[in-house]
């Protein structure tokens, strides 16, 4: 089954070089075909996003009221989305499209560069034997464009040859820097209530991360990876254009909605803060202890008043009256 889905995209690789023989081409024109394929997508889950974003203060303000009660806070959001016709998962579409991308890519990468166990040379898979592409790496022992062996990846050329090496290692900053650059697109319009400065800062380097695991990978991937780079820089350009050009734009309303639930998360907070540190003040100070006096104070114009002590087993009315009787 996943065969197919293999040998679509190694036929798409074929197609493309059958246009241009140069490896390089043909990947990059992969690439391109399935950025264009994916741009619809992404666009989609941007303007989902934006309205999220959008959304955010009532989102803060039904937290703050249904504080504890999860069940009814899960109901209102689903209400607020229905309302607001907003699906919470339109961001995730593209992230969920190329995860599968990136797998056939690099399973049909590696088909390019299958080597047969006798001799070492390349046996390609999922290509037609008829295909000039197919032809071209049959027997072969590298897949050369523009003087680069695609089929090696950067560490091994580095071990091999230091010098000749330091030309894969370039690519594979180049590919850091293209991925910081579209970082920092994004970063530059995106404001997050519930994101820190250290968090924004580790999103924003997470993919130069990524390049550099790219050594451990075949160039030929670090050259489709720089094309996708590229298209979405490009892309990138174009939703800045469409959705934080003017005043009014869905892009504008979202950033000042960010804004405002950054504030009132920082208001929250500050009060929680306040609250707790009131609270642990009053467990802390100690009570006041109120003494149950039974005689006045010496200085008190209140005379003391005696009782003088009652026989045993007799109550006070018997006691009275046995005084006030006369002597016989």
């Amino acid at each position: 089954m996943f065969d197919n889905f293999f040998g679509a995209a190694s036929w798409l690789i074929a197609i493309f070089y059958s246009w241009i023989p140069n490896y390089s081409f043909a990947i990059a024109m992969v690439a391109v075909a399935v950025m264009l394929l994916i741009t619809p997508l992404t666009l989609k889950s941007t303007k989902g996003m934006l309205e999220m974003q959008r959304l955010q203060p009532e989102m803060k303000r039904l937290q703050q009221q249904f504080k504890g009660e999860r069940q009814k806070l899960n109901e209102a959001m689903m209400k607020l989305y229905q309302e607001h016709k907003v699906n919470p998962l339109a961001s995730c579409l593209p992230l969920l499209a190329q995860m599968p991308v990136f797998i056939i890519m690099f399973r049909a990468i590696q088909g390019l560069n299958n080597r047969s166990s006798k001799d070492g040379t390349f046996s390609p898979k999922y290509l037609d034997k008829s295909s000039a592409i197919y032809k071209s790496l049959v027997g072969k022992t590298e897949m050369l464009s523009f003087g680069i062996d695609l089929s090696k990846t950067p560490i091994r050329a580095i071990q091999e040859n230091f010098a000749s090496g330091l030309v894969y290692a370039f690519l594979v900053v180049l590919l850091a820097g293209l991925y910081l650059v579209q970082q920092r697109m994004i970063a530059s319009r995106t404001v997050s209530p519930s994101m820190s400065a250290s968090q924004a800062k580790l999103m924003q380097y997470m993919p130069v991360a990524f390049a550099v695991f790219q050594i451990w990978l075949p160039t030929a991937l670090i050259v489709y990876y720089m094309m996708q780079a590229i298209i979405r820089i490009v892309q990138q350009q174009y939703i800045t254009q469409r959705f934080y050009k003017k005043d009014d734009s869905l892009g504008k309303q979202a950033q000042a909605a960010s804004a405002s639930a950054r504030e009132m998360k920082t208001a929250s907070s500050s009060d929680d803060k306040k609250n707790k540190s009131k609270k642990d003040t009053n467990n802390n100070q100690p009570q006041k202890f109120i003494s149950k006096r039974v005689t006045p104070p010496k200085n008190s114009s209140i005379a003391p008043t005696r009782r003088r002590p009652q026989p045993p087993g007799k109550n006070r009315s018997s006691f009275i009256q046995r005084k006030n009787k006369p002597n016989e």
